[in-house]
């Protein structure tokens, strides 16, 4: 018996240390990323505890968090057994956000004064529901399919997919929703937020405020190699500076979204690995410095807030969108850019239209054609935060397909030589569960040429 006990102390014993060695480093990230999953889903899109927890934390190591709402104070707890309790406030406005200890929740603050679009137009140019049209050229039944095979069977599956939109020649012809979901229901678009924050730099150059081949206006750059890096660069994700993104593990990008106070100065601290140009890598923290790059050209903070809605945002109708912050006030332009799925088309359609909103030239032809140039070193995958399909990842879809793509498998797909937009919402991707070139090879395909 009592060499049964040792024998379990030890097991005990070397469990524990095992769970500390590699567990408990990650705790205040689980804990952070469910607490601010859940007030953010909860009082930006009105879901429920259970619902966030089933559909968007069942992953693995953050399904280990507790959670809790507070509806009165507007803000949601997170811990693991116990340990390492984070905090995310929700303010009307702003959206949610992950704090510290140290933040003063009473300070006042500024929300962005926004102009929402409002006209008597039918979807996507206004707000209205939109016409019924039928084109002779599509194939609806066939349209259906492909769309209804986007989504899981009432028995369940590994698809996952909560929304479909489907533009074409300026005419919504598919729509779909999961259970649970509608047209007015706000959905994260993640890594989709980057090409929000490209938008934004667009307008900045086609107003002549910025050079995007200019050296990047970093002050803390200006003593070292990395004065010559230029917006360019950095909009490329070409910098040559040292970021590791990694979501399976810690490292700068979880760091980042789920403990630092400024995200922007994350990348901003980080030295330079390579020469700019180089060296293509995908870098979330890029874009949060691009975002406190573009704070820095406003003299108020007022004037950044109201700027990035007022640019591109409000002006082309995406009422529902909101861009969360982080505590020192930077719009997280990596990854918190929550919409409905018609205002995510209405993005994609503005870029379809090369820049142009129903008769309004919001950013220039040109902008959008940078946009969708592969970066060098990229291998004809990316241009400046916009994804490409010039490298043929996806082999049944035209090559000129560009698009905005976020974690989980948020996409909006942009086919100028059909004149399409797709738009695939949901909380899984990869191959083993959702197949996108099927998914966008089915729609295409419904549209005879």
């Amino acid at each position: 018996m009592k060499k049964f006990l040792k024998v379990l102390l030890l097991v005990v014993v070397l469990a524990f240390l095992y769970f500390g060695f590699t567990t408990y480093p990650k705790l205040d990230l689980i804990s952070g990323f469910s607490a601010k999953s859940i007030a953010s889903g909860h009082f930006i899109d009105n879901r429920s505890k259970e619902l966030i927890e089933k559909t968007d934390n069942d992953i693995d190591m953050i399904d280990l968090a507790t959670n809790a709402i507070d509806d009165a104070g507007k803000f949601a707890t997170s811990n693991v057994y116990g340990l390492k309790e984070r905090k995310a406030i929700y303010r009307e406005g702003l959206g949610a956000v992950l704090i510290n200890d140290d933040f003063d929740i009473s300070k006042p603050y500024l929300l962005p004064k926004r102009t929402k679009l409002e006209n008597n137009l039918p979807f996507p140019y206004g707000n209205q529901e939109p016409k019924d049209t039928a084109f002779s050229n599509v194939d609806y039944s066939k349209l259906k399919k492909a769309v209804d095979n986007a989504f899981d069977k009432p028995s369940g599956g590994t698809k996952r997919t909560r929304a479909v939109v489907v533009l074409y020649k300026d005419k919504l012809i598919a729509e779909k929703y999961d259970t649970g979901f509608n047209k007015d229901s706000k959905i994260l678009g993640w890594s989709m937020t980057k090409s929000i924050t490209s938008s934004a730099f667009g307008v900045l150059a086609k107003q002549g405020k910025i050079d995007i081949y200019k050296p990047a206006p970093v002050k803390e750059w200006q003593n070292d190699e990395r004065k010559n890096i230029t917006l360019n660069d950095l909009l490329h994700m070409n910098s040559g500076l040292e970021w590791e993104e990694n979501y399976s593990t810690i490292c700068d990008a979880t760091k980042m979204l789920f403990q630092a106070e400024d995200m922007g100065k994350v990348q901003l601290d980080k030295p330079a690995q390579f020469k700019p140009n180089t060296h293509w890598n995908y870098s979330s923290g890029t874009t949060n410095l691009l975002s406190l790059i573009l704070r820095r050209q406003f003299k108020t903070q007022q004037e950044y807030l109201d700027f990035w809605y007022r640019a591109v945002i409000d002006k082309i109708g995406m009422n529902s969108m909101i861009v969360e912050q982080d505590m020192s006030g930077t719009f997280v332009g990596s990854s918190y850019g929550w919409a409905t799925p018609r205002d995510w088309s209405k993005f994609g359609l503005l870029y379809l239209r090369k820049g142009n909103w129903n008769g309004e030239q919001i950013l220039d032809e040109s902008w959008v054609k940078y946009t969708a140039t592969p970066t060098n070193t990229s291998e004809g995958k990316y241009g400046a935060q916009f994804w490409l399909n010039a490298g043929g990842k996806f082999p049944d879809v035209p090559r000129d397909m560009f698009y905005c793509s976020g974690y989980q498998g948020q996409m909006v797909a942009i086919i100028p030589s059909l004149d399409m937009v797709i738009v695939r919402m949901g909380v899984r991707e990869g191959d083993k569960n959702f197949d996108f070139n099927g998914f966008l090879k089915g729609i295409i395909d419904s549209v005879k040429k």
